[in-house]
């Protein structure tokens, strides 16, 4: 009796730490939702991973024995915390978009490699009962396709940001994945429909479908590039959460299935606002079809006009509203605190300063409001694109810093163009635009930028940050 209630003690303890785990999950994606708190939602994370985890290791038992191999355990967490620490501090704003995909293409391998190891373990019990056609059996095989592909997907994802791998693009390339994907549905039907004594049987087939889902995951990234980046990376993110959703079916962990489902459904969500956004439909995204690149048919034409320091500080001094454009290209020369060092200049000066953001603007969902918030730029002066656009014809100064595609009227004009449809900020409406560039170099999508030759448009070139020290100190001088 006496190891009867300490065996039920355990179980109460590990089951109330899942709960409150899955609390704290929920807190802090909360607190997300605002720059104020998303420290302290961060924290409250995990802390609920840190208990589940170590709550896990000390009450866990099967068959009525605790967890084995602590030790071994212990060691790999502290050395994956390590590696995670280090990589996370050294890290540059910049490959921001980068580590997001590389941690969420271990979380996706992570998925993947404990459908690989508990398939073989189902239960013959489990079997003779049912069959290979119950939900246990289902979440194995989905966390393992799911999880492959987040894993691969986001390798070449990763990639891609780090400029390390480019985009390939063939016709036929949505056919091949649609025709992969019916494949490894074709594999689930058959693994599950198998009469067998046992599961290792298929074990086999479980390695022909992780070669499968890593060829899928390779050829649905490859094609994407350009701004639709950051939709892609969210996607994987989802994917992720509902890889590791199927592991807390599979261990009945509630602390497990919580976190995915939120990562999930939380990814699903960002997608497709992300494809409303790129005016992209989910399936595109899925079977890989989208991609940036290619070349517009529209002509370069008209005269580039430039402006100098002094005159850009005199316009930008004495105008009323002032909205500011944000890209990669404020994140590459890390020049947020001297733009924001500019926008207070000028508020001193009676202007109105407003920062339009894209929602794909950067490499990853968000980027921008991560790289301004870290500025400690006040988020009520953040005003998202569709906010904004009505207000820009009454706004007497725009100013693009680094944003290329996401100001390009070819998304208007050009049907032809890659980027045709997307909504974007539309800087052309407003009264004067200066963009500030290192050169006439095409952004990210590689397509020409006709608002470079707009008769409003006067171009301010050079390194961001030090042309906005230089235009802060002019402003100053006034």
């Amino acid at each position: 009796m006496d190891q009867l209630s300490q065996l039920n003690t355990g179980i109460s303890i590990l089951e109330i730490s899942y709960v409150v785990a899955s609390v704290l999950f929920i807190l802090g994606l909360k607190m997300l939702s605002h720059p104020l708190t998303a420290r302290r939602g961060n924290i409250f994370a995990s802390i609920g991973m840190g208990l589940a985890i170590f709550a896990t290791i000390l009450f866990h038992q099967k068959d009525g024995k605790p967890i084995g191999n602590i030790g071994f355990i212990l060691l790999a967490i502290v050395i994956g915390t390590g590696i995670g620490w280090v990589i996370a501090k050294r890290v540059k704003m910049t490959a921001m978009p980068q580590l997001v995909s590389f941690f969420n293409g271990m979380g996706g391998a992570a998925a993947a490699l404990i459908s690989m190891i508990e398939f073989p373990h189902i239960s013959p019990e489990l079997i003779a009962k049912t069959g290979m056609a119950n939900g246990h059996v289902l979440a194995i095989l989905l966390g393992l396709v799911i999880g492959t592909v987040s894993w691969s997907g986001s390798m070449i994802a990763f990639g891609k940001l780090d400029g390390k791998i480019g985009d390939m693009r063939l016709k036929a390339m949505k056919f091949v994945n649609l025709t992969i994907l019916a494949v490894l549905i074709g594999f689930i039907v058959f693994i599950m429909t198998r009469n067998v004594q046992a599961a290792s049987e298929l074990t086999p087939l479980i390695y022909v479908m992780f070669i499968i889902s890593v060829i899928y995951g390779v050829l649905f990234v490859m094609p994407i590039g350009g701004a639709d980046m950051p939709v892609v990376i969210s996607l994987l993110n989802s994917f992720t959460g509902v890889a590791a959703a199927m592991g807390g079916f599979l261990y009945n962990n509630q602390a497990m299935l919580t976190g995915g489902i939120l990562v999930g459904s939380a990814g699903t969500i960002l997608t497709i606002l992300m494809c409303r956004a790129m005016n992209r439909s989910l399936l595109n995204v899925i079977v890989g079809v989208f991609g940036g690149g290619g070349q517009s048919s529209v002509a370069t034409s008209g005269t580039v006009k430039e402006i100098s320091l002094t005159d850009a500080a005199v316009l930008l001094s004495y105008s009323k509203k002032v909205v500011i454009v944000p890209g990669y290209g404020l994140a590459v020369a890390q020049a947020q605190h001297i733009c924001h060092e500019l926008d207070k200049l000028l508020e001193e000066k009676g202007v109105e300063v407003r920062y339009a953001i894209h929602p794909v603007a950067g490499r990853m969902p968000g980027h921008m409001n991560v790289l301004l918030a870290e500025a400690d730029v006040p988020y009520e002066q953040l005003i998202e694109s569709d906010e904004i656009n009505p207000d820009l014809p009454n706004t007497d100064v725009l100013v693009v810093i680094g944003a290329n595609d996401v100001v390009n009227p070819a998304a208007e004009d050009d049907p032809t163009s890659p980027i045709y449809g997307m909504p974007i900020i539309k800087a052309r409406d407003a009264k004067n635009i200066i963009v500030m560039k290192r050169g006439m170099g095409k952004g990210y999508a590689a397509i020409e930028n006709m608002l470079f030759f707009n008769n409003k448009t006067r171009m301010l070139f050079g390194d961001a940050k030090s042309t906005l020290q230089n235009l802060v100190n002019e402003v100053k001088s006034l």
